[in-house]
């Protein structure tokens, strides 16, 4: 027996990043598969960007839920639940699916609330978590209080990574069982066509000569990103005698701040600030190497389109960014703050050519296939099969 099977999928916002990608891409893969999905999604916060776009294009009509934002509110909050209540009781979903905490929280309270109406299966992913790092002790112990009540009325967690699910049993979140790793999808080939093409033009536009190491790093300006531990190993390559620029694509609210440091560690004139762009699959092809030195992540996009773009990553050894890069094959793994390190790594690079070749084609070799659509599409496919069945509930057609 098979029916269309409704599924209402539920993240806090389309900003940029991995999440906004991984939503639209299943809503319309799983479309052709027997699913019938409503896209919610929340607000943005002020200063980010939004990728809403990529649902657009893919034809993934989105169902606004403005209430739904980043920062806690006691009223927003509770519309935001009454209204995912609402639309629960109104298309009776099968199965809900949330992304990231704020609306892993808010669609299972809705869930909880929503009566008869309560979809027989719950789903929640982590694309990484905020429980360490991001906030306070005591209101990081809150958190992971809230995850452990809210995992046990949750019929299946997601991880990102293997690395995401260990940190989440180490921290008590729910035991190893409750957890499934699906990785992400993204379209490279897409996102990435064509950009070796800008390499010489983009050098010619910010006068950086063809022989000069460019260090890149792409990401949202704020303190969980340690965007100053880019620019103090930035500053020490240069104190190592290296030809180099830094390269800094993206805004946010400590734009104004890193900027000033670049000032006082007299780096400005060696450091390009891009500000947001849309379109950054050029960029990879300008870099020489990719610096991301993140107190926390989950899967990190922005290391995956480098290596697709067969440029070395050197970055943190957090979350999920050991599942992206592998130390000594196609970049080099660093302890958060080590910012000795990561200019002596980068300077490595710097000198030997042929070693960013290898560590490249390494990297393209091994992303391109791991983190393709259409292994995302099949692995949330089986996911979802195996727990209408075991729900008792028909197969999708």
């Amino acid at each position: 027996m098979s029916e269309r099977i409704r599924v209402v999928r539920v993240i806090a916002r389309l900003n940029m990043g991995g999440p906004a990608l991984h939503v639209a891409y299943l809503t319309k893969g799983l479309e052709e598969r027997g699913y019938d999905t409503t896209l919610v999604a929340g607000s943005l916060a002020r200063g980010e960007s939004s990728m809403s776009f990529v649902a657009e294009e893919l034809g993934v009509e989105v169902y606004p839920l403005p209430q739904l934002s980043r920062e806690i509110s006691p009223v927003y909050d509770t519309l935001s639940v009454l209204r995912l209540v609402g639309l629960i009781r109104r298309t009776r979903p099968h199965i809900l699916h949330t992304h990231t905490a704020k609306a892993g929280a808010v669609g299972r309270v809705a869930a909880a609330l929503a009566g008869d109406a309560r979809p027989p299966i719950i789903v929640h992913t982590f694309h990484g978590h905020v429980l360490r790092g991001y906030f306070n002790p005591v209101v990081s112990r809150v958190f992971r209080i809230l995850e452990r009540v809210l995992a046990s009325e949750t019929t299946r967690l997601v991880a990102v990574g293997p690395q995401v699910r260990d940190d989440l049993v180490a921290l008590g979140v729910a035991p190893p069982e409750k957890f499934t790793v699906i990785r992400l999808g993204i379209d490279l080939e897409d996102r990435i066509t064509g950009e070796d093409d800008r390499r010489e033009e983009l050098r010619r536009l910010f006068g950086v000569p063809p022989e000069t190491f460019v260090v890149g790093w792409i990401g949202r300006m704020t303190a969980i990103k340690r965007v100053p531990d880019v620019l103090s190993a930035f500053s020490r390559l240069l104190e190592l005698g290296v030809d180099a620029r830094l390269c800094l694509v993206g805004d946010g609210p400590d734009r104004e701040r890193v900027e000033r440091a670049a000032h006082e560690l007299g780096i400005s004139r060696s450091t390009l600030f891009i500000g947001y762009q849309r379109d950054v699959a050029p960029y990879y092809a300008f870099f020489d190497a990719l610096l991301l030195p993140s107190a926390n992540e989950g899967t990190p996009v922005v290391a995956i389109e480098a290596l697709a773009s067969r440029r070395p990553v050197v970055a943190t050894r957090v979350g999920g960014v050991p599942d992206v890069v592998t130390d000594g094959v196609d970049g080099y793994l660093v302890s958060v703050g080590d910012v000795d390190t990561m200019s002596r790594r980068l300077a490595e690079l710097a000198r030997d050519p042929e070693l960013r070749r290898s560590f490249g084609e390494a990297g393209r070799e091994r992303v391109v296939q791991r983190y393709r659509v259409q292994r995302l599409i099949d692995d949330v496919d089986a996911l979802y099969r195996e727990l209408l069945a075991d729900a008792g509930l028909p197969q999708p057609g």
